[in-house]
């Protein structure tokens, strides 16, 4: 942080706590990983995917479903679960013409609870 002269705020001490700071230094994830999780989070940036991903956290659906649950075109639901597919939180599976989506695995339903349980706390 700046302070009002411009220049960079500094703590008195350098290093004051030198064993924590190696510590969580040496357990730091590599720049690329911590932007790809940075990367998944912004997917849940958005109302209608999460809204997606709240239906299908429920059931297995087709995007006809989810449209008309959502009350969207089947259009942008379809752009939504572009998105979530190419991020790896959802699945899908043919049936004849048809196709159903689902929840890729556990983590995402575990995201989805958890993220529930803190904004009803």
């Amino acid at each position: 942080m700046e302070d009002k002269s411009g220049e960079l705020e500094r703590c008195e001490y350098i290093h004051a706590h030198e064993d924590i700071v190696e510590r969580v230094n040496s357990s730091m994830p590599d720049e690329e990983i911590l932007y790809d999780l940075a990367e998944l989070f912004k997917i849940f940036g958005d109302s209608t995917r999460i809204k997606i991903l709240y239906v299908l956290f429920e059931a297995e659906m087709c995007v006809c479903d989810i449209a008309q649950l959502l009350n969207m075109t089947q259009s942008a639901i379809s752009h939504q679960l572009r998105a979530l597919k190419q991020s790896k939180l959802v699945k899908y599976r043919r049936e004849g013409k048809t196709v159903f989506y689902s929840l890729a695995d556990g983590h995402v339903r575990t995201i989805l609870g958890q993220g529930m349980e803190h904004v009803a706390e």
